[in-house]
Formats: C-alpha cells, sequence, structure tokens
C-alpha cells in the first residue's frame, strides 16, 4: 500500500514512462522513418535505440535496487556513484535535455493541432513555425500552471491518458484491416530514395526511447523507489519496444509511402477511427510534456540541494516539497525550445543530451559492481550490461554528429572544471575510491609477478629527514632522486618514552602537507618508537607491498651521533636487508652551490 502523498509502481513509474515512450515521436515521425528506412533499416534502428534504453534501464534498475533513490532520480544516482562534480557537470546537461524535450513534445502536439483544417481555420493560424510558437507557449504556460497547482493532480490526469493512448492503438490496428486508406503494399524493404541519411533518421527517432527516464525523475515522490522503479523501468521499455516494431510492420505492410514520407498526420487518414487517434496524439503529447515539467524541476531542485547551483532552486514549497522556483526556471528553458517551433532540429539536440546521460550511467553501474565492495543490489545483473550500454551510447553519439559530441563534452567538461575548482564536499562518498583501489591490487599483483631488471628499476626511497622542517635539504634532494617514475616515502620519527605513550592511529601517521599534494609519488608519514636506529629498522623492515617495495635509504650524515657503534650495527641491518644506502653529507652555508654536479662516494 503506497504511503500518504507517495505513488507506486504503476502511477509513478510504469504510467508516466510509458506515456512518454508512446509518444510525440511514435504519432508524428515514426511513420517518417519507416517511410525514409523501410521496414528492415526502421527495425534495425529500433532495435540499436532500444540497445541503449534496455541496457540503460538495467543499469538504473541494479543501482536502484542498492542505492536509497531520492529527488532528482538520475542526477542522484550519477552524483551518489561518480562524485558531485562529475555528477553535476551530467546533471546540469540532463537538465537541459529534459527540459528541451518539453518543447518536442509541445511542438509535435502543436503541429497535430495546427494540421487539422478546421482549428487552424478558427482560430486563424496556419500550421506553420509562427502558429507553432504561438500555440506551443500558450500550452506550456496552461501545463505549468497545472503542475504548479498539484502534482497528484498532473499524475492522475495520465490514467486517462494511458487509455486514450490504448484506444488509438486499437484504431490503427483496426485501420490496417478494414480501413479505406490501407491495402496491402510491396517492395517496401529497401530505403526510399532520397538523401536522408541513416543516421539523421537514428537522431530524429531517438527520443522515442528516452521515456523510461520520466519515471526514475519522480524518484522522491515513490513509495518504494528500490522496487517500483526496476519494474515500471523495465516495463514501460518492453512495452514501448513491442508496440513500436508492430506499428513500424503494420505501416511497411499496409500504408502507402508516399503518405508516410509526406503527411505527418498521417495516422488521422488511415485510422478506423480518426477520434481515438487525435485524442491519443494530444494526450500523450501533453502528458509527455506534462512529465518532463514535473521531472526537470525535480532534477534541478537536487542539483541545487548539492550546492551546485543557486540555493533558490532547490527551495521546496508545501507538505510535498515542491520545486515551484526550479518549476520557473524549466519553463524559461522550455519556452526557448518551443520558439526554435523545429520539432526535428530539437529532436537531435534531445538525442546528444539523452544518449550522453545513458553513457555515463552504464559507466556507473559498471564501475561500481567493478570496484565497489559496498555495491549490493538485489536486482543483479552482469557489468557487461553497463560496458556494453556506454560502448553503445558514445558509439550512437559519434555517428550521429562527432562536432556536436565534442561540443557537448566540452561543455560538460567546463561544468565539472568549475565545480571542482569549488573544491565541493559530500558525506556520501563515490565510487572513485573503490576504483584506484581495484587498480592498485591489479597492479601490484602484475608487478610482483615481474622479475626486476635493470629496465624496470624505479627508485623506492625510505627518507628519515626527522621532520620537514629540521632538513628541507634532504627532501629537497630525495625529489630529484626519484625523478618523475619513483616513490619518496618521508618519515618524522616520534621517540616515544614508554610503550603506552605516542602510539599513533592509522589515519594519524598519515601526514598531508604541501609536499606530498604538489608532487606525486611522495609521501609523508608520523611514526612513533623507542629509539631512532630501531624505528629506522622496524620501517626498513616493514613497510611497503609487493611489487612496490622500498629499495633504498636515504637519510642525512651522522656528524654528532653519540652512538657510533648503534649507527654501524643499523648500517649492516640495512645491508642484511639488501636495501641501498644513501646519506648526504650536506654543507648549511654553500647549500647545493650552483646545482650543476652530484658527487655520489660508492
Amino acid at each position: 500500500m503506497p504511503k500518504s502523498g507517495k505513488f507506486g509502481t504503476f502511477a509513478g513509474v510504469y504510467t508516466p514512462s510509458v506515456l512518454t515512450i508512446l509518444g510525440v515521436i511514435m504519432y508524428m515521425r515514426l511513420g517518417w522513418v519507416v517511410g525514409q528506412a523501410g521496414l528492415y533499416a526502421a527495425i534495425a534502428i529500433i532495435l540499436v535505440a532500444h540497445i541503449i534504453s534496455v541496457t540503460t534501464g538495467l543499469s538504473i534498475s541494479s543501482i536502484a535496487t542498492d542505492k536509497k533513490i531520492k529527488t532528482g532520480g538520475i542526477y542522484y544516482i550519477l552524483s551518489r556513484s561518480l562524485g558531485l562534480p562529475m555528477g553535476g557537470s551530467i546533471g546540469i546537461t540532463l537538465f537541459v535535455g529534459t527540459a528541451l524535450s518539453i518543447a518536442l513534445y509541445i511542438v509535435g502536439f502543436s503541429e497535430s493541432f495546427l494540421g487539422i483544417q478546421a482549428i487552424s481555420d478558427f482560430l486563424g493560424l496556419q500550421p506553420d513555425i509562427e502558429g507553432i510558437r504561438i500555440v506551443g507557449s500558450a500550452i506550456l504556460i496552461l501545463l505549468v500552471i497545472i503542475a504548479f497547482i498539484s502534482t497528484s493532480l498532473a499524475i492522475k490526469s495520465q490514467f486517462i491518458v494511458l487509455a486514450a493512448i490504448a484506444l488509438s492503438l486499437l484504431s490503427i490496428a483496426a485501420g490496417f484491416f478494414f480501413g479505406e486508406n490501407t491495402a496491402i503494399q510491396i517492395n517496401f524493404t529497401g530505403p526510399a530514395d532520397g538523401h536522408v541519411s541513416m543516421i539523421t533518421i537514428f537522431a530524429i527517432f531517438f527520443p522515442a526511447v528516452t521515456g523510461f527516464t520520466a519515471g526514475v525523475a519522480m524518484s522522491g515522490d515513490l513509495a518504494d523507489p528500490k522496487k517500483s522503479i526496476p519494474k515500471g523501468t523495465l516495463l514501460s521499455i518492453l512495452t514501448g519496444l513491442v508496440v513500436y516494431i508492430g506499428l513500424a510492420v503494420g505501416f511497411a505492410y499496409f500504408v502507402d509511402r508516399d503518405l508516410l514520407l509526406n503527411d505527418t498526420n498521417f495516422i488521422n487518414k488511415i485510422a478506423f477511427w480518426s477520434w481515438p487517434v487525435i485524442a491519443g496524439i494530444w494526450g500523450a503529447t501533453l502528458s509527455s510534456a506534462l512529465g518532463g515539467i514535473l521531472g526537470a524541476p525535480r532534477i534541478m531542485q537536487a542539483i541545487a540541494k548539492d550546492k551546485i547551483m543557486p540555493s533558490i532552486l532547490g527551495k521546496g514549497y508545501g507538505e510535498t516539497n515542491e520545486p515551484r522556483n526550479a518549476l520557473i526556471f524549466t519553463f524559461l528553458l522550455a519556452e526557448l525550445g518551443v520558439l526554435m517551433g523545429e520539432l526535428d532540429a530539437i529532436a537531435e539536440v534531445v538525442s546528444m543530451f539523452y544518449i550522453a546521460a545513458y553513457g555515463f550511467i552504464n559507466m556507473a553501474f559498471a564501475l561500481e559492481s567493478w570496484a565497489n565492495t559496498d555495491f549490493r543490489p538485489s536486482f543483479r545483473i552482469s557489468r557487461w550490461i553497463g560496458i556494453i550500454g556506454f560502448l553503445a551510447s558514445f558509439g550512437v553519439m559519434l555517428q550521429l554528429n562527432p562536432g556536436a559530441m565534442f561540443a557537448a563534452f566540452v561543455i560538460m567538461w567546463i561544468i565539472y572544471f568549475i565545480l571542482k575548482r569549488r573544491e565541493l564536499k559530500s558525506d556520501f562518498g563515490d565510487v572513485w575510491g573503490s576504483v584506484w583501489s581495484s587498480i592498485v591490487r591489479t597492479s601490484l599483483n602484475k608487478l610482483n609477478e615481474k622479475k626486476l631488471s635493470e629496465q624496470n628499476w624505479t627508485p623506492n626511497i625510505l627518507l628519515f629527514s626527522g621532520g620537514s622542517k629540521n632538513r628541507p635539504h634532504l627532501i629537497e634532494f630525495g625529489k630529484q632522486l626519484i625523478g618523475k617514475y619513483g616513490f619518496l616515502s618521508n618519515f618524522d620519527l616520534v621517540i616515544r618514552k614508554n610503550d603506552q605513550d605516542l602510539l599513533f592511529a592509522r589515519q594519524e601517521q598519515v601526514i598531508k602537507d604541501a609536499d606530498s599534494d604538489e608532487n606525486q609519488g611522495f609521501f609523508t608519514r608520523r611514526q612513533s618508537c623507542t629509539d631512532i636506529y630501531s624505528g629506522i629498522e622496524q620501517v626498513a623492515a616493514n613497510y611497503g607491498f609487493a611489487g612496490i617495495e622500498p629499495n633504498t635509504v636515504f637519510m642525512g650524515w651522522p656528524r654528532k651521533t653519540t652512538e657510533p657503534e648503534r649507527f654501524l650495527r643499523l648500517l649492516r641491518n640495512l645491508q642484511k636487508l639488501d636495501l641501498n644506502i644513501v646519506m648526504m653529507d650536506y654543507d648549511q652555508e654553500r647549500g647545493f652551490g650552483k646545482r650543476k654536479q652530484i658527487d655520489v662516494w660508492w
């Protein structure tokens, strides 16, 4: 039983998702896709698009059963997996794509609305770009007002639309067999004569399969996201796949090709009853737009709450925390899309944003399942599904428009760089620590398998400087010894008087200083010991991992030692450990001289 004010699988995920999938592209462009590409290529386009949507849907479903997904949907998933800078850069582009998709659906509605002669004559508007802008702007304002009043009202209205779409599909199917404007077609398997490339056809079709994110975007309003998101998402994708392939076959075998290519409102003519189709088109386009109007502000609200965008956009109102400020911002961006007035152009832009987001979702799942020991979803799938989805997404982007892909990545990188510079801190961590840990583990195993040779030897130095401030010349020279590829671990040994005094915890042994931050391969450690000599011996005997064990000890020349015999015993013990020993005799007055020559005495 859903919690008060919360929605279940059918109302909260399946219905908004399937209404967006069976939307403007299905009614206004699928016939054109089949007419241009031919049946076989059209089915191939549908299947390739669904490879991305199915893999992404599976990846989202798996992550959703591991993490507690709150408001923000896909952004929430990415930011909690890939970290705030990367999640934020993708989240902002996803918000823009969702806001523009609102314009896509409204422009599709306006095309159909003004395509009816009686309506265009009554309003005195032509079905051209100016008419589309006027009608589209009015509809956008109306939908925003509905969303402003009540999210619950907006979601409940979707059930009526779902019924209208179901009736329209029955009317279309009946029209194939009993309609006056349909007949069995032949020679429909090849592409049409013309200059439209398959890549362009794919770009225009792809927004049809992006609708499953409408339900994910409502994650904060779901009673049980872990249960509802996997079930509702996958069922909506499967429904869309069956309907699209069924319609493609029907269009190819029963509808004249010229009608498909030249009339975007041909479905009204071939359907057995036209009124359910008109109701379905209007209901699907308007409900899809409404889904975007509900989802996009929640993405922006989540981004703002993470302090990536101004806090005013994250403010919520009422018991259900309605994101009204973010809704106004969404309206402004969607209105810019409506003013473009070109459905095909908007579809291509929306495709690029969504495909990029889907690629990163699949990457996030693959990284989580590979590296994160805490990743234990109840919905388990192979990480190869995420890898295939990631490669398919960016392979398609590269084919669609390499220039647009490059521009999209530049924009995302700029946003990432800005967020990284702001040093945003989160209390939920990210997957990258686990990724680096897995890489280190694999690398250590590989290094341990290799035999040491002159070609792969690198300096791995233990430096006993007595503290960075005491003998900075040792640190400076140590950096020169390791160069770009070696390791230098600087130990500050602190003498304790008894076994209970000055035992440093693990996290206290690591010292973050300017040298550690600025130099690759430089680490500063603090260690307690009963005396300096035993401390050096203990560190030299035990510090390091298999594959990257220290090979050199570096320390200052003992000018004022009071225990020369103990010091000699230390050198013999270090020699028994098969360690190189470097001692530096530094003249305080001369320093490093002209820094042109180093004398090494063997």
